[in-house]
């Protein structure tokens, strides 16, 4: 998947908007796949792209966060910790899908599906250019940042 194009998706998006992928051509795209909103580590990542937001448009790029979580849920996580970008609802999982970040984990000893952490940058032509799987979130989003500052 790395250095082809993304095939073209839209998402129900916070501030009462639909996110469409090829909208935003000509940007440096973060999308970043979580598990849940309000979590502590979904948090702790939030609020470590929200701290480096300024710099991530410095770099003249955008970040975009998706779970499968409602929108109710996204404005009320958004609110609650001040993210200047906006989260993107795929119940249906087709974006996660796409993206491949379906994954069967372990909680509390049992087998769940869910997302696994990961994150894309999509370059202005729409081409994947980096991911990361299995993210661990301390020094994360510092890292995609100083690999889009690189571009």
């Amino acid at each position: 998947m790395l250095n082809l194009p993304v095939k073209d998706f839209e998402l129900p998006s916070t501030g009462n908007t639909t996110f469409k992928l090829s909208e935003h051509a000509g940007k440096i795209l973060v999308i970043y796949f979580y598990p849940k909103d309000s979590t502590p580590g979904c948090t702790s990542q939030g609020q470590q792209f929200r701290d480096a937001y300024h710099e991530f448009q410095v770099a003249g790029s955008e970040i975009s966060g998706i779970s499968r979580d409602s929108i109710k849920s996204h404005e009320n996580f958004k609110a609650k910790f001040g993210f200047p970008f906006d989260l993107l609802s795929d119940p249906d999982e087709t974006v996660c899908n796409q993206f491949n970040v379906m994954k069967m984990k372990n909680m509390y000893g049992k087998q769940v599906r869910g997302i696994e952490r990961s994150t894309f940058v999509i370059d202005k032509n729409g081409v994947l250019v980096h991911e990361w799987r299995g993210v661990k979130v301390d020094g994360h989003a510092r890292e995609v940042l100083e690999f889009v500052q690189s571009l």
